[in-house]
């Protein structure tokens, strides 16, 4: 299954997320298939960018959006 979900990068303690479809077997960090966004929670308030229409696109396609990822979208305006 594809999934929708966050990707760890930046510094110790300061992580910075990338906005990823990747397969669910693939470890966190590993493998995706393409990227969609960044979620930055350092700043305030937190700064999220997202292509809506790739990500609209996935979703009708089947990828499912993890929890967190989900409440970004909606945060975005991004519904299902």
């Amino acid at each position: 299954m594809v999934k929708i979900r966050l990707r760890r990068m930046g510094q110790k303690k300061r992580p910075i997320y990338r906005i990823v479809v990747a397969d669910e077997r693939a470890p966190r960090d590993g493998r995706f298939i393409a990227e969609i966004g960044t979620y930055d929670p350092n700043v305030e308030p937190a700064a999220v960018s997202v292509d809506e229409q790739a990500a609209k696109q996935w979703i009708a396609n089947g990828a499912q959006p993890t929890q967190t990822v989900a409440r970004l979208f909606k945060q975005a305006g991004i519904e299902k």
